[in-house]
């Protein structure tokens, strides 16, 4: 291959698609076991690649050059082929240190810990030491090295400033697992997550609900690819194309998600916005009648809902995984939070705020059935629609003229 990304497990992976927006060229995945490792580099058949877990320490006897700086993190991700010899360098050290610029986050005089003690860690410890940080701790699960154990870390360093996460915790598709549990350290100004798939990884949204300045790794990898391809191409990326990179890549993985009254529209409106971006289109009530063949009215009088609500959860956890979709709720979805907090995890949430004189009963929604039921879930649910979305979108207007209206408000935040 010319150029490319080799790793274990690769499925996660958006870089080809963001080495299409920064350089213009072919990028393939090569997930290669260990045993491979040394065959592929003494083949050396590229002209340029990318390395992540677990081979960003693995790759460093297989170089005839390392630069300066990756040899002192004693880390490599980004490997180029000259004329038969092989550079090795570090652009996750950039590409860190553009994340943390870009938050508006000062490591100066902190105390940080490093969740994790692979290449990504080690890159988090140059990066945190460049920038000024007063104290720098790694933890680890198995107490490597001068790493802390997670215990020590969560009663020693209860006063730590920073967390930032370098292990693949929480990563696509175990999203529903978090390293670390941040009531533990109720002095943190700041959370970094180098994982970028989900866009907010159940730490970034904990974070964030707790007042802490997060962000996940996406901006990080878009900047150390930028950095990769220089050292690729020869040619320079400037900050803009990096800026506009990014920007493509989040509108390109982000979900739109749909939230509202029963009869507001969500299903409609979805499948308009859909064909409107050329998306794809999941209606979640579709997805629970087609995984148990029954209809939503005969699940509730059959089974109950409660085990509608956990065949909802089931669903939610299982689409909101995926990525550029375009998503349709159920009008209790938001009833119970993780359910909230699993479509936030790539999801933008928008209500579609129709009146309550403009909502109708209709007997395939068994909540809704009768104007009297309508008005009562109408006063209950309002208020947690508009406590769990990102936007509000008044939907007094034509299907397209909605449709349009989401769209615009989607491509602005």
């Amino acid at each position: 291959m010319r150029y490319g990304l080799i790793g274990k497990k690769l499925g996660h992976s958006f870089s080809p698609e963001l080495h299409r927006l920064i350089g213009g060229y072919h990028y393939e995945l090569m997930e290669l076991p260990e045993s491979l490792l040394a065959g592929f580099f003494t083949q050396r058949e590229f002209d340029g690649i990318n390395v992540t877990i677990p081979y960003k320490q693995s790759v460093l006897p297989y170089l005839d050059k390392i630069d300066s700086s990756a040899s002192a993190i004693g880390a490599v991700n980004t490997v180029v082929n000259r004329q038969g010899k092989l550079y090795g360098y570090n652009t996750d050290f950039g590409g860190m240190i553009a994340l943390i610029r870009r938050m508006g986050l000062d490591l100066r005089g902190k105390k940080v810990l490093i969740l994790g003690t692979g290449g990504t860690a080690q890159t988090a410890r140059a990066c945190t030491g460049t920038l000024g940080a007063a104290e720098i701790h790694l933890v680890s699960r198995s107490n490597r090295g001068d790493a802390l154990t997670y215990p020590e870390a969560m009663t020693q360093y209860a006063d730590a400033d920073i967390l930032i996460n370098a292990t693949p915790v929480g990563m696509f598709p175990d999203l529903d697992n978090c390293p670390i549990a941040l009531s533990a350290f109720p002095q943190l100004c700041g959370v970094v997550d180098m994982v970028y798939n989900p866009l907010q990884t159940r730490l970034v949204l904990e974070a964030r609900q707790r007042g802490i300045l997060a962000e996940g790794g996406l901006y990080m990898l878009v900047a150390q690819a930028a950095l990769a391809s220089e050292l690729f191409t020869g040619k320079s990326v400037p900050e803009a194309a990096v800026n506009a990179a990014y920007d493509a890549l989040l509108r390109q993985k982000r979900n739109l998600v749909l939230i509202g009254m029963p009869g507001s529209g969500k299903t409609t409106v979805g499948r308009e916005i859909a064909r409107k971006l050329k998306s794809k289109f999941v209606d979640l009530d579709e997805v629970i009648q087609r995984r148990t063949g029954k209809t939503i009215p005969d699940i509730f009088v059959q089974d109950g809902e409660t085990a509608f609500r956990d065949l909802e959860t089931e669903a939610v956890r299982d689409v909101a995984g995926r990525s550029g979709i375009v998503i349709a709720t159920g009008g209790g979805t938001v009833l119970r939070p993780e359910n909230v907090n699993s479509l936030r995890q790539n999801g933008l949430l928008f209500l579609l705020d129709r009146p309550l004189d403009q909502l109708y009963p209709t007997e395939d929604r068994p909540l809704a059935d009768t104007a009297q039921k309508l008005e009562k879930l109408y006063r209950q649910r309002m208020p947690l629609y508009r406590a769990a979305v990102d936007e509000i979108i008044e939907a007094k207007m034509s299907v397209s003229e909605t449709a349009n209206a989401v769209i615009q408000r989607f491509y602005e935040v």
